[in-house]
């Protein structure tokens, strides 16, 4: 099944020569998007810690992430639908993708059922039983309004065994299709158009990925994701399979890998041709006290940081890297102030969008695998 939707312009501006590393632009209704990407996760219509102003300002993505299996529980379709969709709801202007609560689904193990026919469901909120199917996931994502909506699959365990994989995936590409099916007679809810990216599964199985990413080629959407991955399988496995599934998907529209992950990974996957990516390691290890940086990882709570007054991060481009102290940032963890959980949220975010603007920087200019080989190993320590 193929779709016939015109909604999304992907420019390819150059690919590297000493690796698959692409830069490129995507252009929707809400702006342009410069690849390679990171989306900052706003799960709940919110990145967690971070106004929209210091998120427009200072982190300053191009595009954000929403939770179509969240934003569904709360504060529910009937309510985004009054706001005018997600954008209006949130007072964010630039670009969302939602992905279809497939991972969340998947991440719920002991209290959901997965049939042919969706997925029924105990909301983690309430309790309460739901049942999400490939027609009423694309009927939720035109109500919330996201540019980019994703197809709704089964993201596999790992480790997974093979037979489980392969009627998982057959189970998700069936699903594809009627997501297509569906989405053509689901009219847009805004004044705007939505884009649909359908998701590569099969496990850390070659063959299934192949299979999988030839399917998902032939749908014949605008982009393709691949999901699945960075669920507990080595870094090795991840990029095994990002690379089998970039050498089948389409080079003239961005791809993009789910739920990863650390920057190291982020570098590695765009030297394998990833454009887009999304975690929630950079704010989610923030609210825990580690803090990224282009020199390696610093836990903020050591005592060795106790009486060091020089910036968070010489290198950052937040304001909250020049104007506080990591001795300051360590007594706010200390004390447990919220205070010291936003400055690492923005300082990690900071940093990520750094990164990928950076890998572009590098790639148009041709020194990218040099300049990934040195940051790999600059990163790769405790600070």
């Amino acid at each position: 099944m193929q779709l016939e939707l015109e909604s999304l312009k992907f420019t390819l501006h150059t690919t590297d020569t000493q690796s698959k590393a692409r830069a490129g632009t995507v252009v929707t209704d809400h702006g342009a998007i410069e690849t390679p990407i990171f989306m900052p996760v706003g799960t709940v219509a919110s990145v967690k810690g971070v106004h929209q102003k210091e998120l427009k300002e200072e982190i300053n993505p191009d595009i954000i992430l929403g939770n179509t299996y969240h934003l569904f529980l709360r504060p529910k379709t009937e309510i985004l639908k009054k706001a005018g969709g997600l954008h209006k709801f949130m007072g964010w202007d630039r670009n969302i993708l939602t992905d279809s609560g497939g991972y969340q689904v998947y991440s719920l193990s002991g209290n959901r059922k997965i049939k042919e026919e969706g997925v029924k469901f105990k909301s983690h909120i309430d309790g309460s039983m739901h049942l999400f199917t490939p027609e009423n996931v694309m009927e939720i994502q035109r109500v919330i309004g996201a540019d980019i909506i994703m197809a709704f699959d089964e993201c596999t365990p790992y480790p997974c065994e093979y037979n489980y994989a392969k009627r998982s995936m057959h189970m998700t590409h069936r699903w594809l299709d009627r997501c297509i099916n569906h989405l053509e007679k689901t009219p847009y809810e805004y004044d705007y158009e939505q884009t649909f990216f359908p998701i590569v599964q099969g496990s850390t199985y070659k063959d299934l990925r192949r299979q999988s990413a030839e399917y998902i080629a032939n749908a014949g959407a605008e982009g393709n994701a691949i999901g699945g991955l960075s669920v507990g399988e080595p870094a090795e496995e991840m990029y095994g399979m990002t690379e089998v599934v970039c050498e089948i998907l389409p080079e003239d529209k961005p791809r993009y890998l789910m739920g990863v992950g650390t920057p190291i990974n982020i570098l590695e996957n765009i030297a394998l041709g990833i454009d887009m990516f999304d975690c929630v390691m950079p704010t989610r290890n923030a609210r825990n006290g580690m803090l990224f940086t282009a020199h390696g990882t610093i836990n903020i709570k050591n005592k060795k940081w106790e009486d060091d007054f020089s910036p968070i991060d010489e290198m950052g481009t937040t304001f909250v890297d020049h104007e506080y102290s990591k001795a300051y940032l360590r007594h706010l963890f200390a004390a447990n102030e919220y205070l010291g959980k936003q400055i690492a949220t923005i300082h990690n975010l900071g940093f990520y969008m750094w990164l990928v603007r950076e890998a572009r920087k590098h790639i148009i200019a041709g020194d990218f695998r040099t300049w990934k080989d040195m940051m790999v190993k600059q990163m790769d320590k405790r600070l």
